[in-house]
């Protein structure tokens, strides 16, 4: 599968991860999450930055929901829950927020 962005072909996976990691930019981000149904507002961001500093400052993690969870409600200054999450990524936000944030899929089973 690709898609296009500024008139360049981004190769994505059989589930729409993107192929080269380092083809990812804002735009590529905002071109899959409209692949997904989704309009990115800051705390999309939010979740989208803090995944790909954990990935690149962190030996390649990949956090799951409850630790997400954790860092968004410190970053936000509010105690948040799955809910809130999955209000911003429908279909998990470790997956789903990964997938956009320009992230190879994560193998682990569930979000929690």
């Amino acid at each position: 599968m690709t898609i296009e962005v500024d008139g360049k072909t981004i190769e994505t996976t059989d589930n729409g991860y993107i192929v080269d990691l380092e083809a990812w930019n804002e735009d590529v981000a905002n071109a899959l999450a409209a692949v997904e149904g989704l309009e990115l507002g800051e705390r999309h961001w939010d979740v989208i930055n803090y995944l790909r500093e954990e990935y690149y400052d962190n030996h390649q993690n990949q956090p799951n929901t409850r630790t997400i969870i954790k860092a968004m409600s410190a970053a936000w200054g509010e105690k948040i829950k799955q809910k809130d999450l999955y209000d911003l990524f429908p279909l998990d936000p470790s997956k789903q927020g990964g997938k956009i944030a320009g992230l190879p899929e994560s193998r682990r089973k569930g979000g929690y």
